[in-house]
């Protein structure tokens, strides 16, 4: 993985003022676009498309200061169809218009070319188990929440605070399969995991792909396939978001592994009353490289 995100790199550089097929590159490389673009988000700490713009918008800092050329070629030279939008570009990457940098010759942000190496310290605990599960069902309630990598959704929260206890109790009842319990569940991610995208959370259990759903819950139908099960104890959620960061740190490089698409499963085995610990199992569909 790591030589494929370096290979990417690469790539990005020689079509930064193209577009370039990042599905075919995955290919060829005997991987998928969605893992592709999940292991470097995660890596890089910024979505494929986010790094690409601010190499791009770079490059076009250098050919503004110049001035060597009108505003317009520069913008085209760089895929953009007109000098607005351009502008709007440079202007979310440097903090300024290129009119502004030509006449100041700044500010600029700079953002260099990445280059991924692999250290594996196995500082966090990686208690995994791979599981081969049949179609199955989640069933409860959905709400498009947006996304967010560190502390408490309070969208998701929100969500869930709004159900009644008995409802708690109903849905308990209904879950009749692994993975077991109350499941927060989220699907429809973006493959880039970008801050503030919005996905779909579920709050509900996991049935036999037999079981009818009651009409008034939401469902989500799973294939049948393999997933990675991450058991994670401690301070709630930071137990869970520091392991669920390792599985693309540590354990993916290290395993021969990689993320398909579907949902992402937290199972809740046991908690404090407020919530504060936890021990969590963390299901992430995979498949063999």
């Amino acid at each position: 993985m790591i030589p494929a995100l370096n290979r990417l790199v690469d790539l990005v550089e020689k079509h930064l003022t193209d577009e370039f097929d990042v599905n075919g590159f995955a290919t060829a490389l005997g991987t998928t676009e969605y893992h592709l673009r999940r292991m470097f988000s995660s890596l890089a700490g910024m979505p494929l498309s986010e790094y690409v713009r601010r190499r791009r918008m770079t490059v076009a800092a250098a050919d503004v200061v110049r001035g060597e050329d009108d505003l317009l070629s520069i913008a085209v030279r760089h895929g953009y169809g007109s000098t607005e939008a351009f502008g709007r570009a440079f202007r979310a990457v440097h903090g300024a218009g290129p009119g502004d940098v030509r006449r100041d010759g700044g500010p600029l942000r700079t953002q260099s070319q990445l280059r991924f190496r692999l250290t594996v310290e196995g500082s966090t605990a990686m208690d995994t188990r791979i599981v081969d599960r049949p179609a199955f069902r989640l069933v409860g309630h959905a709400a498009r929440v947006p996304l967010i990598h560190h502390g408490v959704n309070p969208h998701i929260q929100r969500h869930i605070t709004a159900l009644p206890p008995e409802e708690h109790v109903r849905l308990k009842a209904l879950g009749d399969t692994e993975p077991g319990g109350l499941l927060q569940v989220s699907d429809d991610l973006d493959p880039d995991g970008t801050e503030g995208s919005e996905l779909t959370y579920l709050h509900g259990v996991a049935v036999d792909r037999d079981t009818p759903a009651p009409d008034d819950l939401d469902v989500i139908e799973v294939p049948a396939g393999m997933w990675a099960v991450f058991r994670t104890a401690g301070p709630h959620p930071q137990a869970l978001q520091t392991t669920w960061a390792a599985t693309a740190t540590e354990w993916f490089p290290s395993n021969p592994w990689r993320l398909r698409p579907g949902p992402s499963i937290v199972a809740v085995l046991e908690r404090a009353d407020d919530f504060s610990t936890a021990t969590c199992e963390l299901w992430l569909p995979v498949e063999p490289t």
